[in-house]
């Protein structure tokens, strides 16, 4: 009796906590986000939320083959790609990608456009390359060979990064365009898996440079680059710079939100930007409700713990929009 009794608790518990999870996979960009946000919500409801962070391709690949529960993108689906794999979109929070840099005693850099975007292009071999030197007086950079770090999997900060590229270079958009990924040129780079490892590869390589999302940057206490906007202004990768730039997204309910944000206009506005993106399915509106509690949640509560990682909470114009989209999806 007694192992009957057991074996009913258990069935009972598992029941209890299948009810209770919501699963969901994709965009490590926002990953130390959604973690602050899933732990506040524990705490305030006992739901439990789990989020694996895989990149932007596999939480597709995993939403579209219902594996999950949501997906979180940072390459947003245009609405014939959301209509053909039968699922909703909606923008989550607003974040930016930093160009970190590992070369000894350089506290400071600033990069042009031109010299971000022939780095990328592997045609800048050396620390102490004109292109870079020209806007760096008074540092000293060494003559030691550049190593470029790029994402090896499929990725939305890659499609983003790349997105600011073509915005930003003729020779990037003619020869690339944006991507999640791509065989990227040059002969002196390498590839880490999500932003935790391009974040640890500039970490333990010196004098090399890459582009993680803001919150990895800085929680691996990495040098970051200065960046020159649209407008010719050097900007620092500083809140109130990502701020001026999300004031720009145009992301539009009628559009399922589809928007690529990057190198906005404005004084002030940083320049690499990304807004990050979650998938639902449409034939599972009970399930779905669950996600958008979470959100909605998160939407209500989590703008400081967004804010105290780097990123920028979505304003209360956007997150109307978004509840009055989930309401006419039926999913709310």
């Amino acid at each position: 009796m007694k192992k009957i009794n057991l074996l009913l608790a258990l069935a009972l518990a598992t029941s209890i906590a299948s009810a209770a999870d919501i699963k969901g996979s994709g965009a490590s960009f926002p990953y130390s986000v959604y973690q602050s946000w899933i732990k506040a919500y524990h705490t305030s409801t006992n739901v439990e939320v789990d989020y694996v962070k895989k990149g932007s391709s596999h939480g597709i690949a995993d939403m579209k083959a219902r594996a999950v529960d949501f997906a979180g993108t940072d390459a947003p689906l245009n609405p014939d790609q959301l209509s053909e794999a039968k699922l909703y979109q909606f923008p989550a929070v607003v974040g930016a990608i930093a160009i970190s840099y590992n070369v000894p005693n350089v506290g400071e850099l600033k990069l042009s456009r031109e010299a971000l975007a022939e780095i990328a292009l592997g045609n800048v071999k050396y620390w102490d390359d004109k292109l870079i030197t020209s806007t760096n007086a008074g540092v000293k950079l060494p003559h030691e060979k550049l190593t470029f770090v790029h994402r090896a999997d499929g990725s939305g900060t890659t499609f983003n990064f790349t997105y600011y590229l073509s915005k930003i270079s003729k020779k990037w958009r003619e020869a690339f365009g944006a991507k999640k990924s791509l065989n990227w040129p040059g002969d002196h780079h390498i590839g880490g898996k999500t932003n935790t490892g391009v974040a640890a590869l500039v970490k333990q390589t010196p004098y090399s440079i890459g582009y993680i999302d803001y919150a990895d940057a800085k929680n691996n206490d990495l040098a970051m680059a200065t960046v020159e906007n649209k407008e010719g202004n050097y900007i620092k990768p500083e809140l109130k710079y990502f701020q001026a730039a999300a004031a720009k997204a145009d992301l539009d309910p009628a559009k399922d939100f589809y928007a690529v944000i990057g190198d906005p206009a404005g004084s002030d506005a940083y320049p690499i930007v990304a807004a990050t993106f979650i998938l639902l399915p449409q034939e599972k509106a009970d399930v779905d409700k669950k996600v958008t509690a979470f959100y909605d949640y998160a939407f209500k509560n989590g703008a400081e713990l967004a804010s105290e990682l780097g990123f920028v909470p979505l304003p209360d114009a956007l997150t109307t929009k978004i509840r009055k989209y989930w309401s006419e999806k039926g999913v709310m």
